[in-house]
Parts: C-alpha cells; sequence; structure tokens
C-alpha cells in the first residue's frame, strides 16, 4: 500500500511537471530557472514512480498477490472477453458479457476490457473484478434506501440478477460544477447557460465548485438519433418516458443514495462529486437499481484533503487518475480514425494499480485478487457451470 501512494502521488506530481515544463520551455528565455527547477522534480519524481513500482510489486508477490507488473499483463491476468458458448441468449456490452436465463434471471460478466473512442482499447488486469467488488460493497450498503437487481455473487466478476426492463433515462446526479462531456453541467455553464435540467443555475460559480446542493441532470437516448439528449423532469413525464409516479421514486431514491454515498466516502477522505444511476422495474412493475453504484467508472472521486487547496488555486481537483492509456492513444493519433497503436504494457499494469487503490480507498477493505495459477475465463465457467 505504500508503494501504491507513491507511486500515485509521484506519478500526478510527474504529469503536473512536465506540463509545466514544456510550457516554460515555450517560453522566452526568462523562464529558463523556471524550466531547469522543474527539469529536476521530474528527475525526482521518476525515480519515485520507479521505487513505487518496485515496493508495490514487492508487496503483492510476498502477500501471495499477482504481482500486476508489465509482464503480468501478457501472462493470461487480464479477462478480455468471457464468451461462454453453453449459456444461453449471449449478449456483448462494451465491457460485460451478458447472459439471459430462461427463468428471468441475467448473468453478467464483467471483463478487464477498457472502452473509449467508441471501441476496446485494451484490457485492463484485475479491472472487472474491482468494479464488480466495488458495486458490491455498496449495493449492500444501500440496499436499505432502494432494492437493487442482484441476486448473487458466484465468481468474484459475475453477479447474477433480476432481469428488468431498463427505464430510458438515464439519473446523473451532481453535487459540484463538475463534468467533461457535451451534456455535463460545466460544459453547458462555461458556454453561458444558466438554465439547464429545468433548474436555474446562479452566476459565478467556478469550475469544480461544490453546488449549493444536489442536483439531477436526467438524459436519455430515446431522442435525437440516440445521443444523450439533456432533459428535465418536466420533459421526461410530458414525452411519456416516465409517468409521475415513477419520476418522483426513481428522483428520490437517487438523492437518497447520493447522499448515503457522499457521507461514506467522506468518512474515507473522499468526495463524491457526481455519480450516475441506471433503474429499471421487474416482472412486478417494481422499480429496481441497476447494472453498477459508485464505481470507479460510473463516479466522480476527488480525494477530499487536497481539494480545498487545489480549488482555491484554480486547479482541477486530485482523483483516481485511470486515463493513462487513453492519454497515451490521444497524443499519437486520431483514435476514432486510425489505428491505436500497441500500448505499452507498463501503462496498462499502472492503469490497473489505480483501479486497485480505488477499490481499497472507496471501501476500506483489502483487495483479494483470485488465486495465481488459473486463467480467469477458465475459473469463471468452472464457477458458473451449474447453469450450462
Amino acid at each position: 500500500l505504500h508503494g501504491l501512494g507513491m507511486l500515485h502521488k509521484a506519478q500526478n506530481e510527474f504529469n503536473e511537471a512536465a506540463g509545466k515544463l514544456a510550457e516554460a520551455l515555450e517560453a522566452d528565455p526568462a523562464h529558463l530557472v523556471s524550466a531547469v527547477e522543474l527539469a529536476e522534480i521530474i528527475i525526482i519524481r521518476k525515480k519515485e514512480v520507479e521505487r513505487g513500482n518496485e515496493l508495490l510489486e514487492k508487496a503483492l508477490s510476498d502477500e501471495g498477490r499477482p504481482a500486476l507488473s508489465p509482464g503480468a499483463v501478457g501472462k493470461g491476468l487480464a479477462l478480455d472477453e468471457a464468451v461462454i458458448p453453453e449459456l444461453p441468449a449471449y449478449y456483448r456490452g462494451k465491457v460485460r458479457e451478458n447472459y439471459d436465463l430462461p427463468d428471468g434471471r441475467r448473468i453478467l460478466i464483467s471483463t478487464d476490457r477498457l472502452s473509449a473512442f467508441d471501441r476496446a482499447i485494451a484490457a485492463i488486469p484485475l479491472k472487472g473484478q474491482v468494479l464488480t467488488q466495488t458495486a458490491r460493497w455498496w449495493f449492500e450498503a444501500t440496499a436499505d434506501i432502494c432494492p437493487n437487481h442482484v441476486l448473487e455473487y458466484p465468481d468474484s466478476n459475475v453477479v447474477i440478477g433480476k432481469r428488468l426492463n431498463i427505464l430510458p433515462v438515464e439519473i446523473i446526479v451532481r453535487g459540484y460544477l463538475a463534468g467533461t462531456t457535451g451534456t455535463s453541467i460545466l460544459t453547458l455553464y462555461r458556454q453561458g447557460q444558466r438554465e439547464m435540467y429545468g433548474m436555474r443555475f446562479p452566476d459565478g460559480l467556478s469550475d469544480n465548485e461544490a453546488l449549493p446542493q444536489a442536483v439531477i441532470t436526467p438524459t436519455s437516448k430515446a431522442f435525437d438519433g440516440g445521443h444523450d439528449e439533456p432533459l428535465s423532469a418536466a420533459q421526461i413525464v410530458e414525452s411519456g418516458l416516465l409517468t409521475q409516479a415513477q419520476w418522483d421514486e426513481v428522483a428520490g431514491h437517487a438523492l437518497a443514495l447520493f447522499a448515503r454515498g457522499q457521507a461514506m466516502a467522506a468518512e474515507r477522505g473522499l468526495i463524491l462529486a457526481d455519480t450516475k444511476y441506471e433503474f429499471g422495474t421487474d416482472a412486478d412493475g417494481r422499480i429496481l437499481l441497476a447494472d453498477e453504484i459508485h464505481t470507479p467508472d460510473s463516479s466522480r472521486y476527488w480525494f477530499g484533503e487536497s481539494y480545498p487547496e487545489r480549488f482555491a488555486s484554480g486547479e482541477k481537483p486530485e482523483s483516481f487518475d485511470k486515463d493513462f492509456v487513453r492519454n497515451w492513444v490521444v497524443a499519437r493519433c486520431d483514435p476514432y480514425k486510425e489505428e491505436l497503436p500497441p500500448i505499452p504494457p507498463e501503462l496498462i499494469a499502472q492503469t490497473s494499480h489505480v483501479y486497485v487503490r480505488a477499490y481499497e480507498t472507496i471501501t476500506g477493505q483489502a483487495f483479494v485478487p483470485p488465486p495465481v495459477g488459473e486463467p480467469p475465463l477458465e475459473r469463471i465457467r468452472r464457477n458458473l457451470a451449474r447453469y450450462f
């Protein structure tokens, strides 16, 4: 854990210093001293990153865990797909393999696929397990607020749940003026909009500032050719996407789940800035929470300790930075039009480190990886054999 903490902190400082160095070198000669100082910082941080990797690999190996070294990436540790012909009604999602059983249950297998640029760009070892087990922790911690689809967990990457009819509205709850997508309130706010999602936002808000209260910013793909469309509560009901009763129940659940999530995250030194929820109805028409909850992929977490200082200085809040692979790809090609270059194993291993750290920080529990020696797909097949 010490190695992982050192690795994450040093990597963030390394990236920040490297960016400032590039800016300094492009400036006039008066910035030469600043550039030299930043270069010295980069050298120090690079050594800390290397030492952090060494400590982490040693600690994981000493505990009998699979060392998340670059070499481990190519040794069958990652689960890039989980196609099981013996299971019925297969459907492939971006990161999950889905199978519908005849009795109304659904098998959802979380692979290690990393999805970006409308495709799977890599397989990150242990990512699927981290997401499954993080969601499990939160489902169990919030079951008193809202019923969910979970029935059992036959494997660390697998959840068996009730098959639901997913409601055609994605619920995003935000506690801060943040986001990068075209439908995020920060993007729209920067464009000068103040009336959004049926609400009015005051002037004078800063990037990543806490909102007076949590707000729901729902979207739907039911319009505009399948693209996310910002909607107000009134539009959702008037268009028939949800009844008034359904909206009231979904909105109540979402705000209560988010409040619980923020409170529990704060106990772990984290800020839950925003998250998304998906709800569905079962055969009896009951509304259940589906998919995942408060995972590193569905939520934006910031580190509470550094947030005040970074916000005051206008810096981006410190977070679980999982975008190493995406950023590396974007710097080398147009991922929407060109073939992707081979992604270095070191980069994939580094991303795996971040996911494991996220799990342990969010839950306060030690991550328990699967036993070494059995390929993940073989293990999953063995644990699901009774459904063949």
